[in-house]
C-alpha cells in the first residue's frame, strides 16, 4: 500500500489520508470543497462547490498517476439533495462524458459546512 498526498488539494482534516494506492487501485478519501491555496470554502454555491470538490479530487487521483478518466466509482454525499440536477450538470462536464458507477446521498451535514463531498475509487 502507497499513500497518496498532493499539494493540488487540501490536507486530510483528520487522521486519514488522501487517498491509498493499493493493488493498481487508488481509493480517495471524500473531497470538499476547500481551496488548497487559501484553505477556505471559497464557493457559496453548490456547483462552484462541485467544481472545487472535482478539481482537488483530480489532484489527488493524478498524484496516484490516475485521472477523472479511470475513476470507477464515486459516493457524492449532499447536504441538499434539491442541489442534485446542479450538481449532475458540473460533475457531467468535469467527467468529460466518463461515466462512473456512482451513488448519492444527502446527509445532515458536512466538514466546515460544505454543501458537497466526494469520494472515489480509480484504477492506476
Amino acid at each position: 500500500m502507497e499513500k497518496i498526498k498532493t499539494d493540488g488539494a487540501p490536507e486530510a482534516i483528520g487522521p486519514y489520508a488522501q487517498a491509498i494506492e493499493a493493488n493498481g487501485l487508488v481509493f480517495c478519501s471524500g473531497q470538499i470543497p476547500i481551496n488548497p491555496k487559501s484553505g477556505n470554502i471559497e464557493a457559496a454555491d453548490a456547483a462552484g462547490q462541485t467544481i472545487q470538490v472535482l478539481l482537488n479530487l483530480r489532484a489527488v487521483l493524478e498524484a496516484a498517476g490516475s485521472g477523472l478518466d479511470k475513476v470507477v466509482k464515486t459516493t457524492v454525499f449532499l447536504t441538499d439533495i434539491g442541489d442534485f440536477p446542479v450538481v449532475n450538470k458540473v460533475y457531467a462536464e468535469m467527467f468529460c462524458g466518463h461515466t462512473p458507477a456512482r451513488s448519492t446521498v444527502q446527509v445532515a451535514r458536512l466538514p466546515k459546512s460544505a454543501k458537497i463531498e466526494v469520494e472515489a475509487i480509480a484504477v492506476k
